[in-house]
């Protein structure tokens, strides 16, 4: 299927695609903070906008633009760009509210990129019918990372952007217990938490991270993703 990417939509294609048949329309939502030092700070939009579009062409769904802004207080004093869990509420609010009251869309999908953002999705999501969420990492069986293996490797297979000589190993909780792990998981969430889990802003060992094995992740993710959204 050809992708159907808003930016290259016109108003009165649109409105005759509205009006012909159930619309799906993907929000990507990812977010603006650090990735180590050989990911660039876009990495988790970067990731979610080529999932969103990589799902809009098996589907025949419809992508906006990505949301590139999230809640990213936890990796202070790292670099980030955060907004507000409220002020990320009333965005998607008032995104869905235009696409469901005004132009009648049926089914909006919000595809998540960024585990600081749940909270205010589901606040959305709470309030609002016609919409799915999505957290990308839930469709895919390997351990997911912050800058390590999976991360690492996902932007291997989109970018070009990957700095592998900087590749440096973070945090391991191999061999962890179960209250250590609960007792790092709730410190990394906190504002400016993450950073006391792990001091390079890595959570994983990426120096192992393949392109092959990023183009594996996609494959697997994007496969998952529409079985759910088609069942």
């Amino acid at each position: 299927m050809k992708v159907m990417n808003i930016n290259d939509l016109y108003d009165p294609e649109f409105r005759k695609l509205i009006k012909s048949k159930k619309i799906t329309v993907i929000i990507p939502v990812g977010s603006i903070e650090q990735h180590g030092a050989h990911l660039p700070i876009s990495t988790d939009s970067d990731i979610v906008t080529e999932i969103a579009l990589r799902l809009a062409k098996k589907c025949g769904f419809i992508v906006f633009p990505t949301i590139s802004y999230g809640v990213s207080f936890e990796h202070n004093p790292l670099f980030n760009v955060s907004v507000k869990e409220q002020h990320l509420k009333l965005i998607l609010a008032d995104i869905i509210d235009s696409l469901v009251g005004d132009q009648h869309i049926k089914k909006i999908i919000i595809l998540n990129g960024h585990h600081g953002n749940l909270r205010a999705i589901d606040i959305v999501m709470a309030n609002v019918k016609r919409v799915s969420k999505l957290s990308y990492w839930h469709f895919m069986k390997h351990e997911f990372d912050h800058a390590g293996f999976v991360e690492t490797s996902l932007m291997l297979a989109i970018s070009n952007k990957v700095k592998m000589k900087k590749a440096k190993k973070g945090l391991i909780t191999k061999g962890l217990n179960e209250n250590e792990l609960e007792r790092i998981s709730k410190l990394s969430t906190k504002t400016g938490g993450f950073p006391k889990v792990t001091k390079n802003g890595v959570w994983g060992d990426p120096t192992g991270a393949t392109k092959k094995d990023g183009q594996r992740f996609l494959s697997e993710i994007v496969r998952n993703l529409a079985k759910e959204c088609q069942s």
